[in-house]
């Protein structure tokens, strides 16, 4: 079910319906949304979304998904939680921490590729930045041959933009040797930010695999939402929608855990 609470900053997002639109009245759209988390929750497909429950049918549900992340209701709500998260319970320490994940793609489609981790099958990566609490700030997929180092500067600037202090932006970046190069750390360096990443051929920074160790949680975070350790979706941007989505109860978790 959805929290009422959170219900009443998603629904001011959502768009309306034509008041002359034509067919039949459209299923609710809480009831929609219900459908969705139960597919995201649950890692069915949409055709067994069991209608008795009376979230309408997979497809209609599915539909629905595809219009909301259209208009950027998934974002709207991503940064407006976040922001609120921010206001209540601030940065969790100055740094912020990137990863990847690699995670198969059993059907293909938008941002796949040959992983190089699992025999060449096919499958992508999800890259991450969060702050030292594991607070997801940016998810981007990517196909799992991607290099990490060409998403570094990317992830920085998918940090949502939030109003007071402190800064937006983290004081540190921490990442390991995949997100090194020269060009990134003269970039991090003009925006105030210091690289701290290992180096190629050089030994790795001492104490800097604790400190990402809160990348590993966050990702273990997401993969609770079961829909999300595998990459079902053959279009990218419903897949994009349901990670966007997962980030928003993460943080309206923590948010009421602040605010409790």
């Amino acid at each position: 079910m959805v929290d009422d609470n959170l219900w009443a900053l998603i629904e001011p997002l959502l768009p309306p319906w034509l008041q002359k639109a034509p067919g039949p009245k459209p299923v609710d759209d809480r009831l929609c949304l219900q459908g969705i988390l139960y597919v995201l929750y649950n890692d069915i497909s949409w055709q067994l979304l069991p209608l008795e429950l009376g979230f309408g049918s997979g497809q209609t549900c599915w539909r629905r998904l595809g219009r909301w992340h259209e208009v950027g209701v998934f974002d709207q709500l991503h940064r407006l939680l976040l922001a609120e998260l921010h206001a209540a319970a601030s940065w969790t320490g100055p740094g912020a921490c990137v990863d990847a994940s690699h995670i198969s793609a059993k059907k293909g489609g938008g941002a796949t590729g040959p992983s190089p981790v699992d025999r060449g099958k096919t499958g992508s990566k999800r890259q991450l930045i969060c702050d030292g609490g594991g607070t997801p700030f940016k998810v981007i997929t990517t196909a799992a041959n991607v290099k990490d180092v060409t998403q570094a500067l990317a992830l920085d600037d998918g940090i949502p933009p939030m109003t007071g202090r402190p800064r937006r932006r983290p004081d540190a970046l921490l990442g390991d040797k995949g997100y090194d190069s020269n060009p990134n750390r003269r970039e991090l360096r003009r925006r105030r930010i210091l690289p701290v990443t290992s180096r190629e051929g050089a030994p790795n920074i001492k104490d800097l695999g604790k400190l990402r160790y809160v990348v590993e949680q966050t990702f273990s975070l997401l993969h609770h939402f079961k829909c999300l350790a595998v990459h079902w979706e053959r279009r990218l941007d419903l897949h994009d929608a349901f990670v966007s989505l997962a980030c928003s109860l993460i943080y309206w978790r923590r948010l009421k855990k602040a605010r409790s």
